[in-house]
């Protein structure tokens, strides 16, 4: 005894054409006035302005994108710090890309002057990591 199955296709759905469109409608609907955005204010609520970073402080710079981590591991005191005395040698941190952990060295010689990024936090290539005073 054999069976006989069959497969059938569902029904393809065609799209529904509606009729004209009143135009008419169209041109007597009152027009919408939008709001324009409030102008800036220089109140408690504006953020401070960026604060002039010296000139003469050199920039390290993220080589890719990544997660940044500023120890080699959990438990571990951070690569540097502000103050730190660094060359072109140091490892400064480490940045996290495709499960892969990456030193970064300063490439030039200094002190610390100022971290600008957190631990864990997402960086971009050529994202300013660290400024150093020559």
């Amino acid at each position: 005894m054999s069976e006989k199955k069959s497969i059938k296709k569902p029904p393809t759905v065609s799209p529904v054409s509606g009729g004209p469109m009143d135009v008419g409608l169209l041109a007597t609907a009152e027009p919408v006035l939008v709001p324009a955005s409030p102008p800036a204010r220089s109140g408690k609520n504006s953020p401070p302005p960026p604060a002039a970073e010296p000139e003469n402080l050199l920039p390290i710079k993220s080589p890719m994108v990544g997660t940044f981590y500023s120890a080699p591991s959990p438990e571990a005191k951070p690569f540097v710090s502000v103050g730190t005395a660094v060359n072109e040698e140091t490892d400064v941190c480490v940045i996290e890309a495709m499960k892969v952990f990456n030193n970064v060295k300063a490439e030039c010689s200094g002190k610390i002057a100022k971290i600008l990024v957190t631990n864990g936090q997402a960086v971009e290539f050529g994202q300013v990591l660290f400024l150093v005073e020559p």
